[in-house]
């Protein structure tokens, strides 16, 4: 038996934890009105997550648990067939106390994680989601749900995130208008809700290099963001045009010349360099060009653009940290931002900004191998999509519950600071955290009926049902060639072309 060692972190003021706690309560009750259908067992569920002695190995030892008060196929029938307002949810998320950085700005960060299900070929809506080897030559493409995420970033060394929004990839999707819609619903509800306001420092968005910047750079121009991703370095991009000289004819140039990544002989002199020692990361220096675009062509994103390309500029960084990985030479990296005219404290904000991103590759973690987003063997992907939001309420009550919990540390965990307990220690202290409220009726567990049928049958017999046709096999969906398919007959006539190697 594991011991642990209980260290008081409750030094806030009690005006703090009553706060606290009445925001805690606040959520789960408009969590609560959230659920439309099944609302007890999946805000039960919810719960028995949350105070799970260690991992979440499978949703059926949920049940055990004293906070789910109902048998465990009420667990099947909520996830199943259980209703969630998603978009009320959405708003109640954008209302909460949200972390700031300096300035009281906003950082968003977006990315995608998957859902893995190679081992189900009757699930339907996958895609092949790239995922990452151990060396830079391993990748590979395995069928599973991507999920795209929108979260608020928390500044200084710490691994929370603030979940904002979650959306599945379809295989008929694309993934840039995804990611606009997603953002821009983001940035809507946080106005709606009163965290941004005229007056307030722009809001910004950091996404990797996956993501076209430039895309949505110039379709969220109309909203208060600063768009900062990072860039392939094999780039080439273009610097701004001449100032045309007098007596010069013809149509003068829309680009200037090249800016290839590989050659430092095509960089002009930066506009800006800036050189910082940090504390986890060692000196980390900046060269910045104002103005960098790239060349766009009517491909990719830009196909359905109407009339002439924009030119979208903005500030190219490159950043250069002593020890952003484990190599000794490590690259650089590249950065590009929206905004222009940038200020060396801007430059500082961005590349820091960016650092902080990968913050949620820790919540990912955190969901995948302690919450145990992915270990349920859901073969629908509604029933997917209920499982994550459930496990994003949970993470976010953890998030309220900070300044109420205890450091119960094991013996060989470093003593945490005050305010720097991590998600894992803070959901460890949960069921014995100070009891919120529940909205939930008492329904006690209920008995399985016994069927007169089984009751006919030789004891240790068990009642098995006929099916009358055998469950169809969805393939995993290629994007290009299911956005051509209007239904599922068309998708059956086209693999068993695909097959016999017909047109």
């Amino acid at each position: 038996m594991t011991t642990t060692k209980a260290v008081r972190v409750s030094l806030l003021p009690d005006a703090v934890r009553r706060e606290a706690f009445a925001e805690a309560s606040r959520f789960r009750g408009e969590f609560y009105e959230c659920l439309t259908a099944r609302r007890d067992e999946l805000f039960e569920l919810t719960d028995a997550v949350l105070c799970a002695d260690g991992a979440v190995k499978t949703p059926v030892d949920l049940t055990l648990l004293p906070e789910h008060r109902r048998g465990h196929g009420a667990m099947y029938g909520g996830l199943n067939h259980g209703r969630l307002d998603t978009d009320r949810l959405r708003t109640v998320l954008a209302g909460l106390p949200l972390p700031r950085f300096d300035g009281g700005r906003l950082v968003l960060a977006v990315d995608v994680s998957p859902w893995l299900r190679s081992d189900a070929p009757c699930s339907a809506e996958r895609l092949f989601c790239h995922v990452y080897g151990r060396s830079k030559t391993a990748s590979q493409f395995i069928p599973g749900w991507p999920y795209s995420f929108v979260a608020v970033l928390e500044p200084g060394a710490t691994s929370w995130t603030a979940i904002l929004d979650a959306v599945r990839l379809g295989p008929a999707d694309d993934a840039t208008a995804i990611t606009v819609a997603q953002l821009r619903g983001v940035v809507e509800r946080l106005i709606a809700a009163g965290q941004w306001q005229s007056g307030d420092p722009h809001i910004v968005i950091v996404s990797d290099a996956g993501y076209d910047v430039t895309r949505l750079a110039w379709v969220l121009r109309d909203l208060p963001v600063e768009l900062v991703g990072r860039v392939r370095a094999d780039r080439v991009m273009r610097l701004p045009k001449p100032p045309r000289m007098p007596g010069v004819n013809g149509r003068p140039p829309k680009h200037g010349p090249e800016f290839r990544f590989t050659k430092p002989e095509t960089w002009p002199e930066p506009a800006i360099t800036t050189v910082t020692d940090t504390t986890h990361y060692g000196r980390a220096e900046t060269q910045v060009w104002d103005r960098v675009h790239p060349r766009l062509t009517h491909r990719s994103s830009w196909l359905d653009h109407d009339g002439e390309l924009p030119l979208v500029e903005g500030t190219l960084i490159r950043l250069k940290v002593e020890h952003l990985s484990k190599a000794r030479d490590a690259p650089p990296v590249w950065l590009w931002s929206s905004k222009t005219g940038a200020t060396p404290d801007d430059v500082d904000r961005f590349w820091q900004a960016f650092l902080r991103r990968f913050d949620l590759e820790h919540t990912f973690r955190f969901a995948k191998q302690t919450l145990g987003w992915t270990t349920p063997k859901l073969r629908t992907p509604e029933a997917a999509d209920r499982w994550t939001w459930l496990l994003i309420v949970a993470h976010t009550q953890l998030r309220l519950a900070r300044p109420l919990a205890e450091d119960l540390r094991r013996p060989w965990e470093k003593p945490a600071t005050l305010y720097r307990l991590p998600p894992a220690r803070v959901r460890r202290e949960h069921p014995s955290s100070p009891r919120l409220p529940d909205p939930c009726s008492q329904t006690q567990r209920r008995r399985p009926r016994t069927s007169t049928r089984r009751q006919e049958q030789a004891p240790g017999t068990p009642l098995r049902r006929r099916l009358d046709r055998q469950t169809p096999r969805d393939p995993q969906g290629h994007r290009q060639a299911w956005k051509i398919l209007v239904d599922k007959e068309q998708a059956k006539h086209f693999i068993w072309l695909r097959g016999t190697g017909r047109r």
